[in-house]
């Protein structure tokens, strides 16, 4: 396999994970970490729980590739997904990762080891939910809100209300964004009987459930930042991100499919990177 081979063997394998949908949850796990350390961890724990983070979404989008390979093919939004890779191959990878996920987090400490499995089956699990029950957006938050809890255990090895708080935000938040992408696929889960809010509720009192869901984000937001004792960055910083949640619902209002998958990354991607920067700012800059 020559050199332009492997880089388009690559290309495909990012694509198929959508690898740079990593931006969603990994600020909130190192923020989380940023907080629990008082300032910078170690370099250690930090590229310790960089590789469990990317490793651990890697695992849970490689099990979704695969448990829902047949869904795919059948969908026109996600019909190109078996093309990139085969299922042997997206197998193979899913245990890599998984096995690549519980070493690193064997590295952090005892907690991280002994709950590392519990992590893989939580962001595993989402994948088949669709299939029994219209939740399914929630065990997508549940998957993604783990992450500060995680990062927060690895640097303290305990569980303490901050990351507990931070997490019900990013819960909310990611199946806000979640009702509203997929409102593309209504038309396709009605006719193959699978569950959503989106199916059950119609797409209209959808959207207003995101609204609410969102509204409890910024509400946790805050909780985070006074139990976290942050200052007037962070709280600052919560401006342009309810402005930022503010666009994703308005821009969604017609149901254009290019208006969804713009707010879907853009201003998802825009949320969490001001949410790590801002704290950041706030423990790194001015302590």
């Amino acid at each position: 396999m020559n050199s332009a081979d492997r880089e388009n063997s690559v290309t495909r394998f990012l694509r198929l994970i959508r690898f740079s949908h990593t931006i969603f949850a990994l600020p909130f796990a190192l923020g989380a970490l940023v907080v629990a350390a008082n300032g910078l961890p170690a370099t250690r724990l930090l590229l310790l729980v960089l590789v469990c983070m990317v490793a651990a979404r890697t695992a849970a989008m490689l099990f979704n590739r695969w448990v829902d390979w047949s869904i795919d093919q059948r969908n026109p939004r996600t019909a190109v997904r078996h093309t990139l890779l085969g299922r042997g191959p997206v197998l193979l990878l899913l245990l890599i990762s998984s096995a690549l996920f519980v070493a690193a987090a064997a590295q952090i400490n005892r907690w991280t080891l002994w709950l590392s499995p519990v992590a893989l089956v939580i962001v595993c699990f989402y994948s088949i939910t669709k299939r029994f029950t219209h939740a399914t957006h929630f065990f997508l938050g549940a998957a993604l809100a783990i992450a500060p809890i995680a990062a927060w255990i690895a640097q303290r090895g305990e569980i303490a209300l901050p990351p507990i708080v931070l997490a019900t935000g990013v819960l909310c938040w990611v199946s806000g964004f979640d009702l509203i992408y997929a409102t593309q696929d209504y038309e396709f889960d009605r006719r193959e009987g699978l569950h959503s809010l989106v199916v059950k509720l119609g797409i209209g009192r959808a959207l207003r459930v995101a609204q609410l869901l969102h509204l409890l984000t910024v509400c946790a937001l805050i909780g985070f930042g006074i139990l976290a004792h942050l200052g007037p960055i962070y709280f600052g910083a919560l401006l342009p991100i309810i402005a930022a949640l503010w666009f994703e619902h308005r821009s969604v209002r017609d149901l254009d499919l290019a208006a969804i998958n713009r707010a879907f990354f853009q201003t998802n991607a825009f949320v969490s990177a001001i949410f790590l920067c801002a704290v950041c700012a706030d423990r790194l800059f001015l302590r």
